[in-house]
């Protein structure tokens, strides 16, 4: 659950709760190609390129299970190219390919093309999140029938999750990528806007962030 910025009255103000979403609804999931050397850099800087692929694979068999049952629509944006028997099952995903220069110009895009197709509420996430569950996409759909916007803030800075109900390019412009100002830029691009918070969550990209975990001591008994 989470907690709602509003333009509207109090009244509006209500705590969300989890109920089925309709076919109108789409999950975008944005994934690297899980290649030795090419994903999880940094966290790969500490454990090494091997442990650092096995931990985004884990990363993305996680995705999977906590999306493939949900009752929505669900595409994957491959980073490199799309890969058409891997872990992401054809019957349940569509599959599409990022475009764009960087990573705002790649979501804007999906955002963009998902609302051309006719969606009514998209979320986007991507695939190194251990903390999330199908739960939490589910509440944040849910999200979307009281407010237009949803956002997920992670621990360093950044956002976890983003939805909305319009296409909007200006969250996706002017915003260095990376940096710890994403989510509070992205707040002041909405200033006024009716947003649903979610609580703050901590995405996989050092080793400090699964050091303490157990699911993932199995990665690390190299070191």
């Amino acid at each position: 659950m989470g907690f709602i910025l509003s333009k509207k009255n109090e009244k509006d103000q209500k705590t969300v709760h989890l109920s089925f979403v309709n076919s109108k609804s789409l999950l975008i999931i944005f994934t690297r190609n899980p290649e030795l050397g090419k994903c999880k850099t940094r966290l790969a800087a500490t454990i090494g390129d091997e442990a650092a692929l096995q931990v985004y694979k884990f990363l993305l068999a996680h995705t999977v299970k906590i999306t493939s049952n949900l009752n929505i629509a669900k595409q994957v944006h491959y980073s490199v190219k799309v890969r058409e028997d891997d872990i992401w099952d054809n019957l349940i995903y569509d599959k599409k390919q990022q475009q764009g220069k960087d990573l705002g110009e790649r979501m804007a895009h999906a955002f963009e093309e998902g609302f051309a197709s006719g969606f009514e509420k998209i979320c986007i996430i991507g695939s190194d999140m251990f903390d999330l569950v199908q739960n939490d996409i589910e509440d944040a759909f849910q999200g979307l029938d009281h407010s237009d916007y949803v956002i997920g803030p992670a621990v360093d800075g950044g956002y976890y999750m983003l939805g909305m109900k319009k296409f909007n390019p200006i969250i996706f412009q002017n915003k260095k990528w990376g940096a710890d100002t994403v989510y509070k830029d992205t707040i002041n691009d909405l200033e006024g806007e009716s947003i649903y918070i979610k609580e703050v969550r901590n995405d996989i990209d050092r080793y400090e962030d699964i050091s303490h975990v157990a699911a993932f001591q199995p990665f690390l008994k190299h070191l």
